[in-house]
């Protein structure tokens, strides 16, 4: 694998929305390229249709494949589609080029409803990434979630974040952050709910593995996420157990800026239904999964923006105010900035260069 590292970065890449980065996208693809989409349920603000997009570049048989994951949480798309583009552009000027035997697999838009609609679920209010569990039993239970229910979705801003800091004081901060966040199977109308059923990008997932036999070849999956930890910093989140192989595989490749969350040394803490989880299933040992996590603002600034978002979406006859809420969704994940747009494409070359070493080496 070569690569120039002075190739010039174009934060134009950040598109306006979804359908004009589709629609960059897919002119980015040439000939010799595999691409297939698939339809999703639903349609955009304008009407408009929604697919997920996916292409190989490389050879079909290649025993090794990176992955590059965008639109997991539909409006962190924004920077899944400017880092995919980027890298089909380098991809197509031989700044990049693939090792002997790998190819690369590239999914646009995981969940196109939420990129639409400057949202991060689905249009069934499904999080994608706690979406992926045994559906056929008991679901998971999140105690601290009930607890806190109640207070959640309160119009009150400042009864919230006192319930919160209630909470925080009784059961300490990881708690609050799991109870929020972690993943909850009970409240279809509330934030981080993991649905009740596979949702759409859990199915496509799970046939791009089949289609491709990927649990046949080595993988380096790279989900691309924004909104959470240090501004313009991308933390390299391992979801592996510790001390498992593909714990060992991470660092191996990506060196001791890998956090994980089960070791407490990540901004996330361990949550329920990740869509890691179906790559785990079928990976060798070595093989490994990754978050790239490009901070914005602060956590608590996340939960409200969030929570605010569900309430609006909860209550009929809010479409100018969810309009102008929306402005804030796509502030808080994909910040209007130059520097940071400039960051985020730059570290995303170097984690996907580490890929590319690491899976060949």
């Amino acid at each position: 694998m070569s690569s120039l590292p002075f190739a010039a970065i174009d934060t134009e890449l950040f598109p306006e929305g979804y359908w004009p980065g589709r629609q960059r996208w897919l002119a980015e693809l040439g000939g010799g390229m595999r691409s297939f989409s698939y339809p999703c349920p639903g349609s955009g603000p304008e009407g408009e249709a929604l697919f997920t997009d996916t292409v190989w570049i490389g050879p079909e048989d290649a025993a090794r494949v990176v992955v590059l994951i965008g639109g997991t949480h539909g409006v962190e798309g924004f920077a899944g589609s400017a880092i995919e583009t980027d890298a089909l552009r380098l991809l197509a000027g031989g700044q990049v080029v693939l090792p002997a035997d790998t190819a690369t697999l590239m999914v646009h838009a995981l969940t196109p409803w939420g990129y639409a609609w400057l949202r991060r679920c689905d249009a069934d209010g499904v999080d994608l990434n706690r979406n992926v569990v045994d559906f056929s039993g008991p679901l998971p239970e999140n105690a601290g979630y009930e607890a806190l229910k109640p207070a959640l979705l309160l119009s009150d801003a400042q009864q919230r974040k006192l319930a919160f800091a209630e909470f925080e004081q009784a059961h300490g901060r990881v708690a609050l952050e799991k109870a929020i966040s972690g993943g909850q199977y009970c409240d279809p109308g509330g934030p981080f709910f993991g649905g009740l059923a596979p949702a759409h990008g859990r199915l496509v997932v799970e046939d791009l593995i089949r289609k491709y036999s990927l649990q046949q070849r080595d993988l380096a999956v790279i989900d691309l996420h924004t909104g959470l930890g240090s501004f313009g910093y991308g933390e390299i989140i391992c979801d592996h157990q510790p001390g498992s192989p593909a714990a060992k595989v991470a660092h191996d490749w990506y060196g001791d800026s890998v956090t994980l969350p089960f070791l407490g040394t990540s901004s996330s803490v361990p949550k329920l239904g990740l869509l890691d989880y179906a790559w785990h299933a079928i990976m060798n040992e070595r093989s490994c999964y990754i978050t790239l996590e490009f901070g914005t603002y602060r956590t608590d600034q996340l939960f409200e923006v969030l929570l605010r978002d569900h309430l609006l979406w909860a209550r009929p006859g809010n479409d100018l105010t969810r309009r102008e809420h929306s402005r804030s969704m796509r502030r808080h994940f994909c910040p209007d900035d130059q520097a940071w747009k400039e960051i985020v494409l730059f570290r995303a070359r170097q984690v996907i260069s580490q890929a590319l070493r690491g899976i060949s080496a």
